[in-house]
């Protein structure tokens, strides 16, 4: 007698394996690896992947409970991907389920039909074209209506949502006299008509970003990494342009990461003009029916392109032909919560997997990425010229010890600001600092304004009256009285974004001036309409943190200030000098893209400090020169591989137990190449109202340091003191706190 085949499926739990189930008994064709299928586990029915066919399972045939329902005819996941994340879940040592179904569109982790949604259009119909707007002026909406859709003959939904608010009521009446006509239509990833713009000529490339494009399109249709390291403004843009558009015509997709949802409206508008082909946008501003049609278009081969940020590498692909990824320094490409994975990473393991090309791109490329290009495991394509003629930005120090401060602004700095505008130039000044100040100081008694839940200062910001803690989210609205003596003389203590935009408003009242953080940009399609500003020339002084760095190109700025460089001089963190040397270097480069010349000021009162000198006089790669030396005598990456087990519970002691107890069974099972460092509790100790605690792991061997985790992890699912705290492992950290 046969038995029937054990289906092995991946469902959402916490737990590091799959489960096996019995097939239906109806007897017809054995479901595919990589379809979904609906599922007992405990008390509820879930949707989980199948990912294997087995002949025996460990648990007793009685036991194994039969699947209920096969939700897909194919599989959802082409065979590359479903390597992809096999090897994510083992790398990361992450909980296969989660990898699986995490990545996938709600409505397809809920069970729903992978079909590309409907979505409804209005337009007129014949009898609504003969109305005019002003035969129904006693009806304002309704006749703003009708001249919307005169000028754009059909909208949708979203589109008129844009235009006016509670708009359903007389759509309703236009529709009821038979004036406006509804169409249910498939969703659309992203319109792909052609613009006038699209039939001028592409720039003539210079001999550094051409034997960049013949390089990588060389190897097109094999595995090869390209670290493309170009300064700003030396139009990486145009080379990925071109790349991609050769691809194109293999009939092939191409799939584009970048680190901010902020960079993705003109990078896409780019492409739409050059490319004139479908274009699919994935990042976490969409709802869940543009993330489900986002990804079921690059899975049939509709989308021709895909951009989109860390998760959209795992976009199911019909003809992947290459992978580029855009600021691949940037952190925001590491996953920081769940599944803890690095998209830059894993897309160069994609491409292996797909034997296809992948560029790294960036002005300041990672120490890693560095390390690897000058072993020769990358391509190293250099462009070292600013594109069209524009000269790099000059620097200078400004030296703040001694000078009387305006909100964080020198003497100088502020003169200079009055000249470029004088000169017509628009002004960029870079402060990652958001708010109106770092905390609320009261002057009688010294209390200070602390989140009750973390071990960190409240943020003031002054237009909404509230204190707010940036790490855990939690605010209250500020007293007029000191909540420990009762004094009113509460002082804010230190400069922040909100700050600094107060005083530029005093200063120059009839100058534009916009804001750009994390506080001006939380509406949907704010960010792109406070840049178009700027780059209509109706903002002349721009203010903002780390998100002005990326990406941007503002041809009219001519002088970029970085109010506060300090803290990253000093900190304990070893990637601080790093991360700090690339933002500085990354806005600066904001300045003199067009033809009028730029000028850096950075504001210091450590002018002589050894980090600065080098950047400011020898550049970004003298500097990377020096501190990948350091590391190798540090014995830390990229010379060394980490990671990092963290623990948080509501008491200090329940964490760092867990972690002494965790220790203690990783000494018997440790190589002797691999170093357990702790535990000890995290820098930021209390978060959220809980207790944080980490014990790191390092080793000279990758190899090994994975030895170890493959027979430790298990033994720690084990541990009893593992259910009274939440615990984590991290592969390749990049944040220590």
């Amino acid at each position: 007698m046969t038995h029937p085949p054990i289906l092995r499926i991946a469902v959402p739990s916490p737990l590091r394996r799959c489960f096996d189930y019995l097939p239906l008994e109806r007897k017809g064709t054995l479901p595919q690896v990589g379809v979904r299928i609906r599922v007992p586990f405990g008390k509820r029915t879930v949707t989980g992947i199948l990912l294997a066919r087995v002949e025996r399972s460990e648990v007793p045939p009685e036991r194994l409970k039969p699947i209920i329902e096969v939700l897909d005819e194919k599989p959802l996941f082409p065979p590359d991907l479903l390597e992809l994340l096999n090897w994510a879940s083992r790398y990361y040592h992450h909980p296969i389920g989660e990898v699986f179904l995490g990545n996938l569109p709600r409505p397809l982790r809920e069970g729903k039909p992978a079909t590309l949604p409907k979505q409804f259009l209005w337009r007129l119909t014949e009898q609504g074209k003969a109305v005019k707007p002003e035969q129904i002026l006693q009806a304002p909406l309704q006749s703003a209506l009708i001249q919307l859709l005169h000028r754009e003959e059909e909208l949708t939904a979203e589109a008129i949502g844009k235009q006016y608010e509670n708009w359903r009521p007389a759509m309703k009446r236009l529709l009821e006299r038979g004036w406006v006509e509804r169409l249910e239509t498939p969703f659309r990833p992203l319109e792909s008509e052609t613009s006038p713009l699209e039939k001028e000529n592409p720039p003539s490339l210079n001999p550094a970003q051409l034997t960049a494009v013949n390089t990588v399109m060389k190897a097109a249709g094999s595995f090869s990494v390209s670290l493309l390291d170009g300064v700003t403004s030396s139009g990486k843009t145009e080379v990925y342009l071109q790349i991609i558009k050769q691809i194109l015509s293999r009939e092939e997709q191409a799939l584009v990461l970048v680190p901010e949802i902020g960079l993705t409206p003109q990078l896409v508008a780019r492409f739409r003009q050059r490319l004139g082909r479908s274009i699919a946008l994935m990042h976490s501003g969409l709802s869940s029916q543009e993330r489900l049609t986002a990804w079921l278009s690059a899975r049939n081969g509709e989308a021709a392109v895909i951009i989109g940020t860390r998760s959209a590498l795992f976009a199911p692909m019909k003809r992947l032909g290459i992978i580029i990824v855009d600021e691949e320094h940037d952190s925001s490409l590491k996953q920081q919560e769940g599944f803890r994975y690095s998209a830059r990473d894993l897309a160069i393991v994609r491409a292996r997997n797909t034997n296809i090309p992948v560029v790294l791109g960036s002005a300041t490329p990672s120490l890693e990425s560095l390390y690897n290009a000058l072993r020769g495991h990358y391509h190293h394509l250099s462009l070292p010229k600013r594109a069209g003629g524009a000269r790099p930005p000059r620097f200078q120090l400004v030296d703040l010890r001694r000078q009387p401060l305006e909100e964080g602004l020198s003497p100088q700095l502020l003169a200079t600001i009055e000249e470029h505008l004088q000169a017509k130039g628009q002004i960029l000044l870079f402060l990652n600092r958001r708010g109106y100040a770092p905390t609320l100081l009261c002057h009688e008694c010294g209390w200070v304004g602390r989140c009750r839940r973390c071990d960190a200062h409240l943020t003031f910001h002054q237009q909404e009256q509230r204190l707010r803690c940036h790490h855990c989210g939690a605010e209250r609205p500020v007293q007029r009285h000191c909540p420990d003596c009762g004094s009113i003389d509460l002082l804010p203590l230190g400069t922040g974004t909100e700050r600094v935009e107060q005083l530029l408003l005093e200063r120059f009242p009839h100058v534009g001036i916009t804001r750009l953080d994390r506080d001006t940009t939380r509406r949907k399609g704010s960010m792109q309409s406070l840049l178009e500003e700027v780059r209509e020339g109706r903002t002349r002084i721009l203010i903002g943190t780390q998100m002005l760095a990326k990406g941007h190109h503002f041809p009219n700025v001519t002088l970029v200030g970085v109010l506060d460089t300090d803290q990253g001089l000093f900190s304990p963190d070893f990637r601080a000098a790093e991360r700090m040397s690339q933002l500085i270097i990354q806005v600066a480069g904001r300045a003199g893209r067009a033809d009028k010349p730029g000028l850096v000021l950075i504001q210091t009162h450590h002018p002589e400090h050894p980090l600065l000198q080098q950047l400011t006089t020898r550049g970004y790669h003298h500097f990377a020169k020096t501190a990948l030396e350091e590391r190798r005598l540090a014995e830390l990456p990229p010379y060394t591989f980490m990671a990092l087990l963290r623990a948080e519970a509501p008491a200090s002691e329940q964490a760092l137990e867990f972690l002494h107890q965790a220790q203690g069974l990783a000494r018997p099972l440790c190589p002797q190449e691999v170093d357990l460092l702790g535990p000890v509790p995290a820098p930021m100790e209390r978060r959220a109202g809980r207790y944080r605690a980490q014990l790191l792991l390092q080793s000279p061997k990758r190899s090994s340091l994975h030895r170890l985790l493959d027979r430790w992890i298990p033994e720690l699912e084990k541990l009893k003191s593992g259910r009274r705290v939440r615990w984590s492992l991290d592969v390749d950290p990049i944040d220590l706190f």
